[in-house]
């Protein structure tokens, strides 16, 4: 009920702390920090796992209100009302952006499509860790171990390639061809070969290097299509849009699994994500483009 209450706040938390110039890199670099605690925690999770489930949620509980303190301890306070006020007042709205993200057609048919690309990505956590244990004979342990390389590379390698690839093409070609990518990642897991740890290697690899060409450029777009008075806006509907998928694509996907099967799934997944590939280069040729702002 309150984990994503966390989203919203952060992203515009990273759009005020930000330029237009290098915010793409600024979103990578939070994604650098979460994927870091991702990378540890996930193989710390699979260790846990196999000695306690309880044990796992007392230190999963205790790290999140450590977090908390943290922060509240640290960064500075912000009275986010007299800002907006002041920089509006320095620099009015873009012609450009949408009083509200209701009447931004762009933004929210690009919702749409990302509602489906997410979908197919939450499999990462619900369909695809079971598929490694029940189909691929892996265990706790070894789910921990595959699931962590994600997380690493994404911290060693996403900063590097969004700076080599940001500004050579729009944001939403870059999404485009991430989630082009990522379809493939699903149709991999139908590998026929005897090792299943190498079937869930590879495919993990390729849905990481579809994450990174993806997810960094998302946040970019959509912070570009608001002002300092609607990024909260904006950012709320981003998040409320992963979190109906989140709701959407475990459901969905667990049901497609017992129904038809694993190798059925991947299939509908990597054409599910073929259809978002779609619209969103749609978007990109057959709509208005919103200026960056400068």
């Amino acid at each position: 009920m309150v984990n994503e209450m966390f989203r919203p706040a952060n992203a515009s938390a990273i759009a005020h702390y930000s330029t237009p110039a290098n915010r793409t890199q600024s979103f990578s670099l939070v994604r650098l920090a979460i994927n870091l605690g991702w990378g540890v925690g996930i193989a710390l999770g699979g260790f846990l796992a196999s000695i306690n489930y309880h044990l796992l949620f007392w230190v999963d509980g205790f790290t999140n209100i450590t977090a908390a303190l943290i922060l509240l301890a640290v960064l500075p306070r912000v009275n986010y009302h007299k800002l907006a006020a002041a920089t509006l007042a320095a620099a009015p709205p873009l012609e450009s952006s949408a009083a509200s993200p209701l009447k931004d057609k762009d933004f929210l048919l690009f919702l749409g499509f990302l509602i489906l690309f997410a979908c197919c990505f939450f499999q990462l956590f619900t369909t695809v860790p079971v598929y490694f244990k029940e189909n691929l004979g892996l265990n706790e342990f070894w789910i921990g171990v595959v699931m962590a390389v994600n997380g690493i590379l994404i911290a060693l390698f996403e900063m590097v390639i969004v700076f080599k690839i940001e500004g050579r093409k729009p944001y939403l070609y870059l999404i485009a061809l991430g989630t082009v990518l990522m379809g493939a990642s699903f149709l991999l897991l139908n590998l026929p070969l005897s090792s299943g740890f190498l079937v869930a290697i590879l495919a993990i690899l390729m849905l990481t290097v579809a994450e990174m060409v993806s997810m960094p450029f998302m946040n970019s777009y959509y912070i570009s299509r608001s002002n300092v008075a609607t990024v909260g806006r904006y950012a709320g509907m981003y998040t409320m849009a992963w979190s109906a998928a989140q709701v959407i694509g475990s459901s969905s996907g667990s049901a497609l699994a017992q129904k038809f099967g694993y190798h059925t799934l991947w299939v509908i997944t990597a054409v599910a994500c073929t259809a978002a590939a779609a619209g969103f280069y749609w978007l990109l040729q057959y709509r208005s483009p919103i200026k960056m702002p400068r």
